[in-house]
């Protein structure tokens, strides 16, 4: 008959110790944190340069979202 199990005398070198369960939400956050930077930059060789332009046309709409609320938006009629 052969052996099915291996030597039992280094199986205490074989286990991996799990890290707690906030440490390890923590790192898979960061992982799926990166997955994300990743793809959403695919195939673009200055990222920060896309960001930054993001981030003038969100301004841009924001400026553009303030000012027809304050300026009314609308034509006024005079009667008289």
């Amino acid at each position: 008959m052969g052996m099915c199990l291996p030597c039992l005398g280094g199986a205490a070198d074989d286990v991996v110790v799990t890290p707690d369960p906030e440490t390890r939400r923590r790192q898979l956050a960061e992982a799926a944190e990166k997955r994300q930077k990743e793809t959403a930059y695919r195939g673009v060789k200055n990222p920060e340069a896309v960001e930054k332009k993001r981030k003038k046309q969100e301004e841009i709409e924001k400026q553009a979202v303030t000012s027809s609320v304050s300026g009314g938006g609308g034509l006024k009629w005079q009667v008289g």
